[in-house]
This record gives structure tokens, C-alpha cells and sequence, in this order.
């Protein structure tokens, strides 16, 4: 090699060598003036306790379902979110592994994966700014409890913890989210065969652990409303639930307006409804209080049948409407919103449109008073408009075999059916409220009413679909 090619390859090497050392110090610049830091929280006082199928610590505990896990949480936030962590940390791990190697998957390349881990820190270094003191010290005590943690070196606990609560937030901003899927009837006063409303929702989050290991909440917090939530372990925030007083509410992803990295995230907004509001107009009302971190859509019903379908869009004025008393919802806004140019994006682009069409004939092909089998046969509907067959897995169905969860209430008898895996095929089990709130609730001597599985599952043509779908 020439003197002179020997010179440029040292230049060339100094130089690399000066880039990877700017990149290495924007790193840690960056993780050093992002971080999200925890609140100071004692760690309470309770005993952790094992039997088969229950784990219990202090008050709280986990009850192993044939495919479902019961988690009853009760005390102060600090109480609740230790013993969250406490009890379901083999789920959480589970839960943050899979995320986590769907990142790695997506994006190959760990050089890449670090700068857009500092980007994200970067927009949402104020996220944890929307959230309320109670829920800052239940996710601080939460992270506490969730030792020893594998993940400490992609985000410290808590600050990763806080990234975790605002997902389904930080999900719809994305312009491709896998949120804008989900679809929802309601079934009021004579049409609602308990009365008050029959609320059943799909929730699309093709996220296949959060419906193989789905959860449900029922939390008692100190001076709360005790209320009831479908998710995933590590999320007591709602995205499904209704509390003892029949209040129901759910959330529909949709899109408008601008996006914003600061706000209350909407599984926080769910939880103070239900842990504060006996009617809708409660709800609507403590809706106003907060500003929402992303748009979305949300359907919201009481006891006495009240419901309404808001569309919120950060910035602006919640938009209140007054449903019928049999109506579907799927995923583009209706109101002021309804020219945005994200929302028009959302109605091309998207199946939100045909679901809508097919869930309206079905709304009006249901003229009696419908109950929980009836819904969850809406709910299980795989045919496009006017009846037509379409492909298992269609999207333009309402099932289309990628709910992470299915939920019928019915809020005048305060009772919920909860979907098992897979998706909407497997049993709707019940949980009635006024049993599981009530003082002496053993969770070893209840059974509780299912509505069984779906042909398509228990017939084997879902095994022969999935099989077919395998590489």
C-alpha cells in the first residue's frame, strides 16, 4: 500500500472512530437526560403465599382459570401496584420478552435498534407528566416489587414501566397501528334482555401472548369504585371494564388531529371513570377533566342504559353522541372530526367501513332483547355485507381471528363473559360483580357460567387454518 493510501485509511479509521464516539456520547447524553425518575415509595407490608392455581400477597392474589387468570388487587395504588408486580411477574416477563424480540425481529439491526430506543426517549421523555400522583406511585412500587429484572439494561424499571402504560397510546400515533381494528355493539332498555345495556367489544391487538395469557382485574382501591378490567398482566389501567355500579366503558382506536407526547394516556382516563362514576353523564364528565395523549373513540354506558359514543381528539372538545338503542361502532370518527384527513386515511385504508355496514345489518336484523349468547354470536360474525362468505381471517369481518380479547356486559345485571384464547372462539366465561365484591369472596369456591366455544374451533377447522398459515 502507498504512503499516501495508508494515509487516507487512517483518516477514514480516526474518523469512524470520532463517529462512533459522537453517537456513544449522544447515547448517554440522552439516556442521562431522558430518564423518567421514580417517585419515592415504601414497599408495603404482606406475605407472598403459593397453593396450586392461587398465589396470594397480603389482600390481593391470582387465581389460575382453565385459560384466564383472575386478579383481585385491593388497598392504596402503592398496595396495588406491589402486589401486581408481586403476584404476576412470570406473566410480566413473559409479556415484556415477547415485545421485545417482535423489536428485534422488526428491526435486525442492534446499531438501528439503539438509536430509535434514544429517539423514543427523546419524544416521550415527559410522557409520566400525564400521569396522575396515584398512578406515578403505583407503577414506582410496581417496578420495586418486579425484581430481579431482566430488561434493566433496555430501560430502567420504572421508566420502562411508563413507556408500558401509555403503549396503547404510543401504538396509535404510529400511522399502520394494529389498533384501528376493533368493533362494538350496544344493546339498550328493551333491545338489552338484563336491562340497562349489553355491551360487547372486539378488541384487535394482534399481540398473540396478551390473548393467550389475558387477565382480569377486579380492583378494589382505598375510596374507589371497585370495578372490573380485561387485559394483560402488568396493565391495571382499562381498555375494557365496567365497575360495580354498571358503568361500562371501552376505547376504539382511531385517528385525527395532531399527535402529542404529553397527556393523561387513555387507560388511565378508563380507570378514573370507573373507579369514580356511577352514570354516564359522571363519566362524561370526569372525561373533561384531563386532556387525552392520543385521539380515540370511546363507548360509554350505565345501569340505566345510557349510551353514548366520544370521540376525542387532543386539543379539542370532547364529542359526545347519543347512541340508539341497538348501535355498532368500529373505528373512524363521525363528529367534527370526521373530514380530517388522518380519519378519511383511516376509512380508505383500513376495514373500519365494511365492518360498520355488516355490524349495522346485524344490529338491525337483532329486533328483540338480546342476550350474552346472542352477543357473543354478533362478535363471532364472519361475513361481510349482505351476508356474504369471505376468507377466514378476512379483516374486513368482525371476527377476524385476531382479537386479543372478547367482552360482553351487561350492566344491569353487572355481569361480564370474558373470551378464552384463541381470540373470540374459545368459552365467554362470566363473572358476575356482585358475587366477586362481595365481603368473603373465595375464589376457590366459585365456579362461574361460561357460554361455549365455537364451531369453528371445537369442529378442528381452526387448527387447519392455523396450520395452513405456517411457512
Amino acid at each position: 500500500m502507498s504512503q499516501r493510501l495508508r494515509r487516507l485509511a487512517a483518516r477514514v479509521g480516526l474518523g469512524l472512530c470520532a463517529l462512533v464516539a459522537l453517537l456513544l456520547t449522544a447515547h448517554f447524553a440522552v439516556r442521562w437526560s431522558c430518564r423518567i425518575e421514580a417517585p419515592a415509595v415504601a414497599v408495603p407490608e404482606g406475605k407472598y403465599q403459593s397453593e396450586p392455581g392461587l398465589r396470594s400477597f397480603g389482600r390481593s392474589f391470582v387465581m389460575q382459570r382453565p385459560a384466564l387468570l383472575e386478579v383481585r388487587l385491593r388497598g392504596d395504588p402503592i398496595a396495588i401496584g406491589y402486589a401486581q408486580a408481586r403476584l404476576l411477574y412470570p406473566e410480566m416477563v413473559e409479556n415484556e420478552g415477547v415485545l421485545l424480540d417482535s423489536f428485534r425481529e422488526a428491526v435486525p439491526t442492534s446499531l438501528l435498534r439503539l438509536a430509535l430506543l434514544d429517539l423514543a426517549q427523546v419524544r416521550y421523555r415527559n410522557v409520566a407528566n400525564g400521569f396522575s400522583a396515584d398512578r406515578r406511585a403505583e407503577i414506582a412500587a410496581g417496578a420495586l416489587a418486579f425484581q430481579p429484572d431482566p430488561y434493566d439494561g433496555v430501560f430502567p424499571t420504572f421508566q420502562r414501566f411508563a413507556y408500558l402504560n401509555a403503549l396503547y397510546d404510543i401504538a396509535l400515533s404510529f400511522e399502520h397501528s394494529p389498533l384501528v381494528g376493533c368493533t362494538t355493539f350496544v344493546f339498550s332498555g328493551e333491545r338489552a334482555a338484563g336491562g340497562g345495556s349489553l355491551l360487547a367489544r372486539a378488541f384487535d391487538f394482534e399481540i398473540d401472548v396478551f390473548d393467550r395469557k389475558k387477565a382480569v382485574f377486579f380492583v378494589e382501591e382505598s375510596g374507589k369504585l371497585p370495578f372490573a378490567s380485561v387485559a394483560w398482566p402488568g396493565l391495571v389501567g382499562v381498555v375494557s371494564g365496567m365497575n360495580r355500579e354498571g358503568v361500562a366503558v371501552v376505547v376504539h382506536g382511531g385517528r385525527a388531529g395532531e399527535t402529542r407526547t404529553e397527556g393523561e394516556p387513555v387507560v388511565h382516563a378508563l380507570r378514573r371513570v370507573l373507579s369514580t362514576a356511577s352514570t354516564t353523564d359522571e363519566a362524561l364528565r370526569a372525561l373533561s377533566e384531563r386532556e387525552a395523549l392520543v385521539s380515540h373513540i370511546l363507548i360509554l354506558t350505565d345501569a340505566a342504559g345510557h349510551a353514548v359514543r366520544v370521540e376525542r381528539v387532543p386539543g379539542k372538545p370532547n364529542h359526545v353522541l347519543r347512541l340508539a338503542a341497538g348501535e355498532a361502532v368500529t373505528n373512524h370518527f363521525v363528529g367534527p372530526a370526521a373530514a380530517d384527513p388522518k380519519n378519511l386515511a383511516v376509512r380508505d385504508a383500513t376495514s373500519t367501513v365494511p365492518r360498520k355496514q355488516r355490524a349495522d345489518e346485524l344490529v338491525a336484523r337483532n329486533v328483540g332483547a338480546l342476550d350474552a349468547a346472542g352477543a357473543v354470536a354478533l362478535l363471532r360474525d364472519r361475513r361481510g355485507v349482505g351476508g356474504r362468505e369471505l376468507p377466514l381471517g378476512d379483516r374486513r369481518a368482525i371476527d377476524a381471528l385476531i382479537a386479543t380479547h372478547g367482552v360482553v356486559m351487561d350492566t344491569g345485571r353487572r355481569v361480564l363473559w370474558v373470551s378464552e384464547a384463541p381470540h373470540l372462539l374459545g368459552r365467554f366465561v362470566g363473572f358476575d360483580l356482585n358475587r366477586l365484591f362481595a365481603p368473603g369472596y373465595d375464589p376457590r369456591k366459585n365456579e362461574f357460567a361460561s357460554l361455549p366455544a365455537d364451531a369453528l374451533l371445537t369442529s378442528g377447522v381452526y387448527s387447519r387454518y392455523e396450520r395452513a398459515k405456517t411457512p
